[in-house]
């Protein structure tokens, strides 16, 4: 679509404007390699990153605590990081001068398109279309020409695959074993309301036709393996049958994203002083390094350090591995609770990436309560790792993913991974770990935690490896998290859906147990946020109170209160006394879509035994 602009110099011309705009940030997330997207005139599939194009000075970024979890996990498959470069942010546009040398490559799909002409409603595919002025047009009877659009159906599987239904060999299914005519002529009608039970596929040269809704009921074609964000070369076998969904369906894609906090970490000062002159030292050896120590910049950055500590750091980053790297949830666990206390005048440099302190308060913890601590400086780096359709994967308790499961690859042949950094605060809740044993320990909880499990089980039934169960101080967590979401909103000047959580959970039995919640807000590509979040934490106890009143009546009590996750009707298999009413937060604010929640946990809830709940007093 062209535009005009004027020149510096005061000419007039025209440029053409990109075909569509996608935030940095949402590329990691909602709209990465094989998501389907709809921009003003097409429906498209966004490339896999061996078509990205990325232009000089694409930046990158680091994080090593990550990058050697991820390189741990990787090992043995098909990625291998880049030990130099493993994390790129997404390639930036220019809107007032777009170029082909940067930006994401997107593909048409779906590639069949239905003519608007209700007296028409041909179902043809884009090579039999005219293309005129960026839109398809269909010519209809009697040289009547009608724009068409794209399908509003693909077909996708479990194992992350993608391409057009086969609309051809589902209208002739049912027509002599399956024989397609010789020449079909599909029309694709649809009622008033557009439910899969109104719309039917017609062939006008042999008048066969199918119901959509049959493609729910036995009328499931095989899989075709694409994996058209690969290329030519992607596709694979695949032993799934094709599912009928509607492309801009939340279950079309699940991106499967890892995060890790900028913490400091033993030996940091020396990878941070290897990595701002790596350019020089990737190359470094043994009878190099006095040498190299002679530049300005190298002699000035490793100060303090001798030969042999930095040969042996510069070759674990070479080999892009660690020889033991701690669980990235730990590692930060361990961190804030070792926060000093704030002292007056601390405050957080230009250069800090993280600066935490824990809270001194003019009010007594409640009981079960450990620990606040104000994060007035944060830093996140998310990776996108992989993806799954129809169904999300679920993280482990360290928010890592096992990537040889029901993942699907973002490239055949790039070795980085694409990252986006999100600056901004937080505020830290820690529980204390000998309360939450001994509120593990009740008889009423291990009997709730039972029941928990055992609607565990039957929601991940069929599935080939399910991860362990969370446990029950994980529903505990997690639903106190949710409540302090809401609770927070009303004050701390950003919408719920702004607040992030992070989970820190491990069980008892761990070598390092975990209870505690990160709630935190940001923003990517920018100096990160304005205090309103982490001044909330010096009244954490109005709001520990307000958490306490609303998981103690729901509107949709009794229903919600008795609801059972091992016997349920509905199969809401995931949670126990948890609703819309109650609960649930956005999703973009929920690292588990809104499931393992039961408020029964956190405070005396109806019809349950008050033992059940961790403050069994108001706070």
């Amino acid at each position: 679509m062209k535009r005009t602009r004027w020149t510096s110099a005061g000419r007039r011309e025209e440029f053409v404007r990109p075909e569509g705009q996608i935030r940095q940030s949402q590329v990691v997330t909602t709209f990465g390699p094989g998501a389907l997207v709809d921009l003003v005139d097409q429906a498209v599939l966004v490339g896999g990153l061996d078509f990205w194009r990325l232009p000089a000075g694409t930046r990158s970024l680091t994080e090593p605590r990550l990058r050697d979890s991820l390189a741990r996990r990787l090992a043995g498959s098909d990625l291998q990081l880049n030990a130099d470069r493993p994390f790129l942010e997404p390639p930036r546009g220019d809107d007032q001068a777009p170029s082909y040398a940067s930006g994401i490559e997107v593909l048409e799909l779906p590639r069949w398109f239905a003519c608007q002409n209700e007296s028409c409603r041909a179902l043809v595919r884009s090579d039999g279309l005219e293309l005129k002025s960026g839109r398809y047009v269909h010519f209809c009877e009697r040289g009547k020409r009608t724009e068409a659009v794209p399908v509003r159906f693909v077909g996708a599987c479990r194992n992350g695959h993608v391409d057009d239904f086969p609309w051809i060999d589902f209208c002739h299914a049912g027509q002599r074993g399956g024989e397609r005519c010789a020449a079909p002529s599909l029309k694709l009608e649809e009622g008033a309301t557009g439910d899969f039970s109104e719309i039917v596929v017609r062939c006008e040269s042999c008048r066969a036709s199918e119901r959509l809704s049959t493609a729910f009921a036995g009328n499931q074609p095989s899989c075709s393996g694409e994996r058209p964000w690969l290329g030519s070369e992607g596709a694979e076998g695949c032993d799934q049958r094709v599912r009928l969904m509607v492309r801009t369906a939340s279950n079309v894609y699940f991106p499967q994203v890892v995060s890790a906090l900028s913490i400091p970490s033993p030996g940091g000062e020396l990878d941070e002083a290897i990595e701002r002159v790596w350019d020089v030292l990737k190359s470094v050896t043994p009878e190099t390094l006095p040498v190299f120590r002679t530049i300005e910049k190298v002699r000035v950055a490793l100060e303090g350090f001798d030969d042999e500590e930095v040969l042996a750091a510069v070759r674990k980053r070479q080999e892009g591995t660690a020889a033991e790297v701690e669980p990235l949830r730990s590692a930060e666990y361990r961190h804030l609770i070792a926060q000093p206390i704030e002292q007056p005048g601390d405050l957080p440099s230009s250069t800090d990436t993280f600066f935490a302190r824990r809270a001194a308060l003019d009010w007594t913890l409640p009981a079960g309560v450990a620990a606040v601590v104000l994060i007035k400086k944060l830093r996140e780096v998310r990776v996108q790792v992989g993806f799954t359709r129809l169904e999300p994967a679920v993280a482990d308790l360290q928010g890592e993913y096992d990537l040889g499961v029901e993942s699907q690859q973002l490239a055949l042949t790039a070795d980085w991974l694409p990252a986006t950094e999100i600056l901004g605060e937080g505020l830290f809740l820690q529980l204390d770990e000998d309360a939450v044993r001994e509120w593990e320990a009740r008889s009423a909880v291990t009997g709730r935690a039972a029941e928990l499990e055992a609607g565990y089980r039957r929601a991940v039934a069929g599935k080939r490896k399910p991860p362990e169960f969370p446990g029950v101080r994980f529903y505990l967590l997690h639903s106190l998290s949710h409540f302090l979401v809401t609770a927070i909103a009303d004050h701390c000047g950003y919408a719920a859906s702004a607040i992030r959580e992070r989970i820190y959970c491990a069980p008892a039995g761990d070598d390092a147990p975990m209870a505690g919640i990160l709630l935190s807000t940001g923003t990517a590509g920018n100096d990160g946020t304005l205090g309103g979040l982490v001044e909330q934490a010096r009244a954490l106890d109005r709001h520990l109170r307000r958490a306490w009143d609303e998981a103690v009546l729901c509107s949709n009590d009794p229903v919600c209160a008795r609801h059972s996750p091992e016997n349920d009707l509905e199969e809401r298999y995931l949670e126990g006394a948890a609703c819309h009413g109650c609960l649930f937060i956005a999703e973009c604010s929920c690292e588990r879509f809104n499931r393992h929640l039961d408020r029964a946990l956190v405070a005396p809830t109806l019809g349950h035994d008050p033992g059940l709940a961790f403050f069994r007093e108001r706070p």
